[in-house]
């Protein structure tokens, strides 16, 4: 049975408001406040949310009376990396930086793997591309408002990892039982990363609040209403409501952790949205 839209509509925007919620999570958790310290370091913050959002998909799937499977070892590689690059990240950028390359970084990887399995792209499709990474160029190219670079490029192999693992996930019967056993695989290269970072592990009792948040409630329940909402959308519009996330996380980052956006983020970020919808929407009939 279709959804209606109003249902669709809503639940969209939940999991819309849920991407974007991991960014503000993160860069909370991992900015340093006025005396330099940070809430909780980026290991343990991925280890935590990683962790997090196994429990609570986990518990989805049980719910639904549904066996956990599905996943690969590969996947879970593939989240891990994504999910240390992406802390790793937000210990240098602002949020709205942050989850515009991470968004970029995304649509570029999975429109060069469509090209790479021989997928014919139109001239407006490319001319989208040629846009979408011109306005990644022009928002790390050096200058008073440039993103650090360290920074910009951990985001950007998130990104790439996120890409990554969603085309390995592409086409799964049972997404959230394959997200849930992903997650799981996942684990073991995360408890990696804790273990070469052991030195510097840090974690107050906020950064532990807010790790937990992101992977129970903006991954966990994020990825859930997700698979709700894609019942009701069509690729092309599911790909198009994408681009509000950054959109959402930077005046996230504005309005809730006083961030000031920079003309050059105002400016790369029309170009960047514009050439990936141009890449994504399909041509009209």
């Amino acid at each position: 049975m279709q959804p209606s839209p109003i249902r669709t509509a809503s639940v969209t925007a939940v999991a819309l408001c849920a991407f974007a919620a991991n960014s503000l999570l993160c860069r909370a958790a991992l900015a340093p406040g006025a005396d330099g310290m940070r809430a909780i370091d980026p290991a343990a913050f991925t280890g935590i949310r990683l962790a997090s959002g196994a429990v609570v998909l986990a518990l989805l799937v049980r719910a639904r009376r549904e066996p956990i499977g599905g996943g690969s070892f590969r996947a879970g590689i593939a989240l891990c990396a994504y999910a240390v690059a992406f802390s790793l990240a937000y210990v240098r950028l602002p949020t709205g930086i942050g989850a515009l390359l991470l968004f970029g970084a995304v649509q570029v990887t999975m429109i060069a793997s469509a090209v790479r399995r021989g997928e014919p792209l139109r001239a407006r499709q490319w001319i989208g591309v040629v846009l979408a990474l011109g306005g990644l160029a022009w928002l790390v190219l050096p200058g008073q408002d440039a993103p650090d670079l360290v920074g910009a490029l951990s985001m950007a192999s998130a990104g790439v990892a996120w890409g990554i693992y969603s085309l390995l996930g592409r086409g799964s019967a049972r997404p959230l039982a394959t997200t849930a056993h992903n997650f799981l695989w996942s684990l073991p290269a995360a408890a990696c990363f804790l273990a070469v970072e052991r030195d510097a592990l840090h974690a107050e009792a906020r950064g532990v609040v807010l790790a937990v948040l992101s992977g129970a409630v903006a991954s966990g329940l994020g990825y859930a209403v997700w698979y709700t909402a894609l019942r009701g959308l069509s690729a092309a519009q599911a790909a198009v409501v994408q681009l509000a996330v950054p959109v959402l996380a930077a005046v996230g980052g504005v309005v809730l952790l006083g961030e000031t956006p920079a003309m050059r983020l105002v400016g790369a970020s029309v170009v960047i949205l514009a050439g990936i919808a141009a890449a994504v929407l399909p041509r009209r009939r």
